[in-house]
């Protein structure tokens, strides 16, 4: 290809990235899909293309479908050991954020429930919500009808309407939130803990990737009662950990969190999500094949001195 081919497909692989993300909630699998993409633009009479942004968007989105559909996928996520994959507040695979549809559509919250919908509904709801396409152009791209377009659209909405009284914060409101919490949790005091939680309040953790299934846990008490023995620190946590790490507060995903580096590297990622001025739910990642991405946007990006620097 000439340069301004290549050029024509790098100036669309951010908004392919970001639409593939929402599809499929990894990082890495977005990678691929893009690349797949470049291949098939590479490999294409580019000169019956007559818009190469709605080509890409349709092969994308098609390629992303194909994963969702795919056995290993369906096995991997029926089985309920599965979490999106976390990003850093400014990686540009989370794509626009002009409007609340667009920040909501790359929550964890959002991500977790758009799970409940089908491959087709949930391409619909990103096309729709994310993209700002018409039931005219995602028809055009999923080859359904535009009244199917509607049908998927409302059941999509319906699904994940839950998510929607998770509140928006700003990275100095997060700072705030996340100290608080780690104050509490580094106090051995459930109560304090207690008092930040929703009396409903979730929690769920990959278990360091060691687990077969996530631990899940409904019961503020109980949840408040494996925070605190979570982030107390013993010998044994630091030689897993390699060191002792640090503490940090950000937004991921458009959420507060807690953010544990050492030397560069992201050890793991807890997600607080907010509903009024309290937590209502907590996300944990420390399976190092999700924290590929997060740690080189960690390692590029500039951030706030830890709240905790030595653990």
């Amino acid at each position: 290809m000439d340069t301004a081919t290549v050029a024509r497909f790098e100036a669309n692989r951010d908004r392919l990235a970001s639409l593939a993300y929402r599809l499929l909630g990894s990082a890495a699998d977005a990678e691929d899909a893009v690349q797949d993409a470049f291949l098939r633009w590479q490999a294409a009479d580019r000169a019956h293309i007559e818009v190469p942004e709605a080509w890409l968007t349709k092969v994308v989105t098609n390629l992303s479908l194909d994963r969702l559909r795919s056995a290993k996928t369906r096995h991997e996520r029926a089985v309920g050991d599965w979490l999106p994959e976390p990003l850093l507040d400014g990686d540009p695979m989370l794509g626009p954020a002009e409007t609340v549809e667009q920040r909501e559509s790359v929550t964890l919250a959002v991500l977790t429930l758009m799970e409940r919908l089908s491959p087709i509904e949930r391409a619909v709801y990103v096309l729709r919500e994310a993209f700002s396409h018409s039931h005219a152009e995602v028809a055009e791209i999923l080859d359904i009808s535009e009244s199917a377009s509607q049908q998927h659209a409302h059941r999509a909405r319906r699904h994940v309407a839950a998510a929607r009284n998770v509140g928006e914060v700003d990275r100095a409101s997060a700072r705030r939130i996340v100290e608080a919490f780690l104050d509490a949790a580094s106090s051995g005091r459930t109560e304090r803990l207690l008092a930040l939680l929703t009396a409903d309040a979730t929690a769920v953790t990959d278990g360091a990737g060691l687990a077969e299934k996530l631990l899940r846990f409904s019961v503020p008490e109980r949840i408040a009662a494996v925070v605190r023995a979570g982030f107390k620190p013993t010998p044994a946590k630091r030689k897993l950990a390699g060191g002792s790490p640090a503490f940090h507060a950000d937004l991921v995903n458009g959420s507060p969190a807690v953010i544990a580096t050492l030397d560069g590297r992201v050890l793991g990622v807890m997600i607080l999500e907010i509903r009024g001025d309290k937590i209502a739910a907590l996300r944990a990642m420390a399976a190092p094949a999700k924290l590929g991405r997060i740690t080189e946007q960690w390692r590029r990006s500039e951030h706030d001195e830890p709240l905790i620097a030595s653990w």
